[in-house]
């Protein structure tokens, strides 16, 4: 990536501000057009959004892009939607045993009402704050349960796969916990063993940062440091891990980029969080300084992975081992090119770790480390310049997606190849609609010098 040093977030108030207009159709669009009764919208096909059962793990983005746009523009008309629909929807997302999405869904719905109200940027009484803290409060501790022992006598939440399957995914989840352990809550477990959520939470950032993200500590020719590991399977029966797999990315052996991005958000992001705990509190699992050096290894590394094999202009392909990419040349030299004959971007993937690498260099510029943090901030404002233009911006009205050229799972053949191309292009996800709004959200903040935006906003320790 050649990263713009120059770029400042105010340069980016022209393109925000049609981004947010173009926002508000689509959110209408959808509204309008989209049938409920398929189920929670996915991935468009030909501009329409669609679904695909895997799990309902998307609803959430739907109704949080919402709040996203009320957040923004004031204009209650969305404000409104967000919440009948998380009123009428989402209460089966805080019990579902049967995902690791809890993070994605509630978070996103609940947690952002939660914060709009401690903000003071929404009215809402006690018995509604109440209902949103029962809510998050119990969905952080029904993600908690989801929980595989290993060898060491620690553990991980375990993915929809099962409990030998350790998602990269999951470490961007971790904020359903989070907010559930802020919110004083604890998971009981059999006699009633009281249970941890800060405790589970560390240590599935712990297992995610030593079994899913790669060092260069090895000869092996994988082992680049920064590269992920979509998958971890570990035999349930003694807790040993065995190998690395992939199940939305080419191999076991090369990177999932939207893997990647989720790993690079997820650890800034609790980075943050931790600032708020108190040192007591760490003591017993590990203390601050291990803690916070285990998770600010994670994102360093991932993120400079992401920066050296990227684009020129920030957007990765879909998996840097995807089959066909030596067919590009150095693609790391040019622009990304969408429309080309070999292997789909993934700029769902961009818009996440644009994020990933603006809380980092955040998190860095306020800890007295200037120089990787003005880095890594520069890099997720060159992400964020590039998504909000075309040709990712998707500036066709009749189009019901905001982002384009996402990927969804290209292994399974999921994703929608507009007739007279050879790869998916074109089409929109739920997911990178979302994170491209939070993305616009944060950006928005900053230029406005309105609050820094986080998930937790406004939530006081009652532990």
């Amino acid at each position: 990536m050649k990263i713009k040093d120059d770029l400042v977030a105010e340069d980016l108030q022209e393109l925000l501000n049609r981004f947010w207009k173009l926002s508000g159709q689509k959110i209408r669009l959808i509204r309008d057009e989209y049938d409920t009764a398929k189920g929670s919208p996915v991935f468009t096909k030909r501009g329409k959004y669609t679904s695909r059962g895997w799990t309902e793990w998307t609803q959430g983005f739907q109704f949080g892009s919402e709040i996203l746009q009320y957040d923004v523009t004031d204009d209650t008309e969305f404000l409104d939607m967000a919440r009948e629909a998380t009123i009428n929807e989402m209460a089966p997302h805080i019990t579902h045993i049967g995902v690791h999405d809890h993070g994605f869904n509630n978070v996103s719905t609940y947690g952002a009402l939660r914060r709009l109200s401690h903000e003071g940027r929404i009215e809402a009484d006690k018995w509604e704050n109440e209902f949103y803290d029962l809510a998050l409060k119990s969905t952080g501790a029904v993600q908690a349960a989801r929980w595989t022992t290993t060898e060491d006598g620690e553990g991980f939440i375990h993915s929809f796969n099962g409990p030998h399957s350790l998602f990269v995914d999951t470490v961007r989840t971790l904020r359903a916990l989070a907010i559930s352990h802020q919110l004083g809550h604890t998971l009981y477990g059999e006699h009633d063993e009281p249970i941890s959520l800060l405790e589970r939470l560390i240590q599935h950032a712990r297992k995610t940062a030593r079994y899913n993200i790669y060092y260069g500590s090895t000869d092996a020719p994988y082992d680049i440091r920064g590269r992920t590991a979509h998958e971890s399977v570990f035999n349930v029966t003694d807790g040993q891990y065995r190998c690395p797999n992939s199940q939305q990315g080419y191999s076991p052996f090369s990177t999932w980029t939207r893997g990647l991005a989720w790993a690079m958000c997820g650890f800034a992001e609790q980075l943050e969080w931790l600032e708020t705990i108190d040192d007591e509190e760490l003591e017993p699992f590990g203390g601050r300084s291990a803690i916070e050096k285990m998770m600010l290894e994670a994102a360093k590394a991932t993120c400079d992975f992401y920066i050296d094999h990227t684009s020129l202009d920030g957007i990765p392909y879909w998996d840097t081992g995807a089959p066909q990419l030596h067919k590009l040349g150095d693609y790391t030299q040019v622009p990304a090119d969408p429309y080309n004959d070999f292997e789909p971007v993934d700029s769902s993937a961009a818009a996440i770790g644009a994020q990933g690498l603006l809380r980092l260099g955040h998190y860095l510029n306020t800890n007295n480390e200037q120089e990787d943090g003005s880095r890594y901030w520069q890099a997720g404002l060159t992400v964020g310049r590039t998504l909000l233009d075309e040709p990712y911006l998707s500036t066709d009205e009749s189009h019901q997606g905001l982002l384009l050229h996402s990927v969804y799972h290209r292994p399974n053949g999921w994703d929608y190849i507009p007739e007279g191309q050879s790869i998916p292009c074109g089409e929109s996800s739920m997911w990178g609609d979302y994170h491209m709004r939070e993305l616009a959200l944060y950006l928005t903040r900053i230029y406005n010098e309105a609050p820094y935006y986080t998930f937790f906003n406004g939530i006081k320790s009652e532990v």
